[in-house]
């Protein structure tokens, strides 16, 4: 009897495990921009609820526009109100820029800091 070496619901774990892995390999260093993907893999299984897995090749593969955010949040959590959802995109943009393949062209920590900071500033206004 043949054992499978991963179920197809390792697979994408796997493959974001590569992206990872293929630029640690070739400097064999970890570099801020190996902790910014990594940013990028935990924000997305927060907003997600689970290990974002098949999530972030979809996400990478698709262009912004054609992506909704009902697939990309925890199906047992209400749907948010306007605010949140506005808040919530921008969080998920940025989670998708830590993502990049390329790890030159993801954004630095200290601009997804500033950024993060900004959001929160905004919704404190908004509430006030």
């Amino acid at each position: 009897m043949r054992q499978k070496i991963c179920s197809k619901y390792d697979r994408p774990r796997i493959i974001i495990n590569i992206i990872f892995l293929a630029e640690f390999a070739y400097t064999m260093k970890v570099t801020e921009k190996c902790d910014v993907y990594s940013f990028g893999v935990l924000t997305m299984e927060v907003i997600k609820g689970k290990h974002p897995g098949d999530l972030i090749v979809y996400l990478m593969s698709s262009t912004p526009g054609n992506i909704e955010l009902k697939d990309l949040i925890d199906q047992r959590l209400l749907y948010p109100n306007p605010k949140v959802e506005k808040n919530l995109i921008s969080v998920l943009k940025m989670a998708r820029a830590c993502l990049h393949v390329d790890p030159q062209s993801r954004p630095t920590m200290q601009f997804i800091s500033r950024a993060l900071s900004a959001e929160d500033d905004m919704m404190n206004m908004a509430e006030s």
